[in-house]
C-alpha cells in the first residue's frame, strides 16, 4: 500500500475502517471453507475433543464433527443468506419506494399502507407462515428475512426520491422532454444510492443475525448443513461438558454482525455532505 493510499485509508472514519477489517475476516473465513479439505459433516469417534487437539484445532462437537471446518462452513452460509436476503429486500423495497414517491398521490398512500402492513410482520413470524405453506429451510429463511427488509428500504428509497424528485435539474429534465423512467435512472437513483448502500449494510448485520435466529429455531438452515445459530441449538444440551462448540460459533455471529453495523456507520459518516465539505 503506498503513502497516498494509506492517507486515503487513515482518513476514513474508524468506524468504516474496524468494519471494512472485521468483514475481511468473515470473507477469508469463507474462502478458507471453499479450501478447507475437511468435510464438516462428518462424523469421527473422537467427540468433544479439546482445543488444539491433533487434527482439530478448535476441538470437536458431540458427533465428532470438526468445529472449525463447520464454523468456517457456517460464514458461507451466513453470507449467502444476507446477500440473497438483502437483494430481495433492496430489489423490492428501492421500487416500490421509488414509485411511490416519484408518483405520488393515492399510489404513495396505498403503497405505504402496504408496507406498514408489511413492517409489523417480523422475519421470524414471515418465516413462521412460509413454513407452514412450505418446508422450513433456508430458501425459507432467505424470503422471510428478505420480505421482512422491504419497508425499511422502501422508506429510504421513497424520503430520497421526495428529496430530489422538485430539484432544478429533475424539472429540466422534464421540461426537455424526457420521460419518467429515465429521469429516475439518470438523475434520481444516483442521488438516492448512498443512503441505500448504508441501509443495505445495516441490513445485512439484521439478515446474519435473523438467519441464526431461525436455525437455532429449526426454521433455517437444516441439518447436518453448517449454521452457525444451528451450531448453537445442537451445543447447548452438552454446553456443561465443554463450553468450545458454543463459544466460537457465538463469537462469529457477535463479529460478522459488528462488522456489518460498523461499516454500515461508517459509511454513513463518510457520505455525509457535511463532513465531505469540511
Amino acid at each position: 500500500m503506498g503513502r497516498e493510499n494509506q492517507r486515503k485509508w487513515r482518513r476514513l472514519p474508524l468506524s468504516l475502517r474496524l468494519g471494512a477489517c472485521l468483514i475481511g475476516l468473515v470473507l477469508l473465513m469463507a474462502l478458507a471453507a471453499a479450501l478447507n479439505p475437511t468435510d464438516p459433516n462428518a462424523t469421527t469417534p473422537n467427540r468433544l475433543a479439546p482445543v488444539f487437539s491433533e487434527g482439530h484445532p478448535l476441538g470437536t462437537d458431540i458427533l465428532g464433527r470438526d468445529t472449525l471446518a463447520r464454523v468456517l462452513a457456517g460464514a458461507q452460509n451466513a453470507l449467502y443468506v444476507g446477500l440473497v436476503a438483502v437483494g430481495i429486500g433492496l430489489s423490492l423495497g428501492m421500487a416500490l419506494g421509488v414509485l411511490a414517491g416519484y408518483v405520488g398521490g393515492w399510489l404513495d398512500q396505498v403503497l405505504s399502507v402496504l408496507l406498514e402492513a408489511l413492517y409489523a410482520l417480523p422475519a421470524l413470524l414471515l418465516a413462521l407462515l412460509l413454513a407452514a405453506v412450505f418446508s422450513p429451510g433456508i430458501t425459507t429463511s432467505m424470503v422471510a428475512i428478505g420480505l421482512a427488509a422491504v419497508p425499511a428500504f422502501a422508506r429510504v428509497a421513497r424520503a430520497g426520491v421526495l428529496a430530489v424528485r422538485n430539484l432544478p435539474y429533475v424539472e429540466a429534465a422534464r421540461a426537455l422532454g424526457m420521460g419518467g423512467g429515465r429521469i429516475v435512472l439518470r438523475h434520481i437513483l444516483p442521488n438516492i444510492l448512498g443512503p441505500l448502500v448504508v441501509q443495505a449494510s445495516l441490513a445485512f448485520a439484521v439478515a446474519i443475525l435473523a438467519e441464526a435466529a431461525l436455525s437455532y429455531l429449526g426454521l433455517g438452515t437444516q441439518p447436518p448443513d453448517p449454521s452457525w445459530g444451528r451450531m448453537l441449538r445442537e451445543a447447548q444440551s452438552y454446553q456443561e461438558l465443554t463450553p468450545y462448540p458454543v463459544v466460537f460459533p457465538g463469537l462469529a455471529i457477535g463479529l460478522a454482525v459488528l462488522g456489518f453495523n460498523l461499516l454500515g456507520d461508517g459509511l454513513r459518516d463518510y457520505l455525509d455532505p457535511r463532513r465531505q465539505g469540511r
